[in-house]
C-alpha cells in the first residue's frame, strides 16, 4: 500500500472510530510499528492528527463524546434500520425509546410523523422530536449522563411504567443466541427491561456488528420481543433461536419481513 493511501486509511478509520492505539493501527493496516509511526508524523506535523499516550486521534474530535462518536459508527446501516421501523409507525401512534445510537437515528426518520406521544429517557431523542407535527413528548427524568444526556435510575423506571405504547423501541448493546439482548451496563438494561414491558409491539432494533457479541447483563430473551429490525441475516444459531422463541426478523433493504423459520 502506498504512503498516501495509507494515509487516507488511517485518516478513516479515525473518522469513524475516534481515538485509536498506534499498535492496533499498525494490526489494522497490516504494517510494523515502525512503519505506521512513520505514517502518522506527517499527518501529526500537519495538525490532522494529535498524539496521545501510544494513540492517535482526529484534531477535531479529541474530547467528543462517546456517543457523539458511536452515532458515526455504522451510521449507514443504523438509518436504513430506522427507516424500516419508522415505516411501520402510523401518525396518532404512541412510541417508547430508549436511548441508544440506532434509536437516535430513528427519531430523526421520524420528524416527519405527525401527533406522535413519545415517551423517553433520551434528551437528544426529546429533543429532536419535541414541538414539531403536534407531538407530545415526555422525557424520564432523574440525573443525565455526561456522554449521552440520557437519564438512568429508579425515578426514570417509574417515570416510564406510567404509560402502555403502541411501540416500544429498544437499541442493544449485545446479542447473543442463548441470552438474548444483552448490554454492558446494569442501569442500562434496566431501564431497557422497563420499556419493553410498556409496549404493545417490541422491537430490538439493532445492526448486525452486535450479532455474536456477549453483553454484560440480560435485557431479555428472544422470547420477550416481537420484532429484530438489523441490516444482515443473523448467524444461524440466533435464527433458530430467535425462530424458536416466536420472534422475527426484518433486514433492512428487505421488501418484506423475513421469518427466522425460513432461514434458518
Amino acid at each position: 500500500m502506498m504512503q498516501s493511501k495509507r494515509h487516507t486509511e488511517i485518516l478513516k478509520l479515525l473518522s469513524s472510530e475516534g481515538t485509536i492505539a498506534i499498535s492496533a493501527l499498525a494490526e489494522r493496516l497490516g504494517v510494523s510499528l515502525e512503519t505506521i509511526r512513520r505514517d502518522v508524523r506527517p499527518l501529526t506535523e500537519s495538525g490532522e492528527l494529535i498524539k496521545l499516550h501510544g494513540a492517535v486521534g482526529l484534531a477535531g474530535q479529541i474530547g467528543e463524546a462517546p456517543f457523539e462518536r458511536r452515532m458515526r459508527q455504522n451510521a449507514d446501516a443504523k438509518r436504513r434500520i430506522a427507516k424500516v421501523v419508522a415505516a411501520t409507525v402510523r401518525d396518532g401512534d404512541s412510541i417508547m425509546l430508549d436511548t441508544g445510537t440506532t434509536t437516535s437515528f430513528l427519531a430523526r426518520e421520524l420528524v416527519g410523523h405527525r401527533r406522535l406521544t413519545v415517551v423517553t429517557n433520551s434528551s437528544d431523542i426529546a429533543r429532536t422530536l419535541a414541538t414539531v407535527n403536534g407531538n407530545r413528548v415526555y422525557m424520564a427524568g432523574g440525573e443525565l449522563r455526561s456522554d449521552s444526556g440520557a437519564a438512568f435510575g429508579g425515578s426514570a423506571i417509574e417515570f416510564i411504567c406510567r404509560f402502555s405504547v403502541d411501540h416500544a423501541v429498544i437499541s442493544a448493546g449485545a446479542v447473543d443466541a442463548k441470552n438474548g439482548i444483552m448490554d454492558f451496563e446494569l442501569a442500562e438494561a434496566e431501564f431497557a427491561r422497563a420499556v419493553i414491558a410498556r409496549g404493545e409491539r417490541v422491537i430490538v432494533a439493532t445492526d448486525a456488528s452486535k450479532f455474536g457479541r456477549r453483553g454484560l447483563v440480560t435485557v431479555c430473551g428472544f422470547a420477550d420481543i416481537d420484532e429484530i429490525v438489523t441490516d444482515a441475516l443473523p448467524p444461524a444459531e440466533m435464527a433458530h433461536a430467535i425462530s424458536a422463541a416466536g420472534a422475527r426478523f426484518a433486514i433492512a433493504g428487505a421488501p418484506n419481513l423475513i421469518s427466522a423459520k425460513v432461514v434458518a
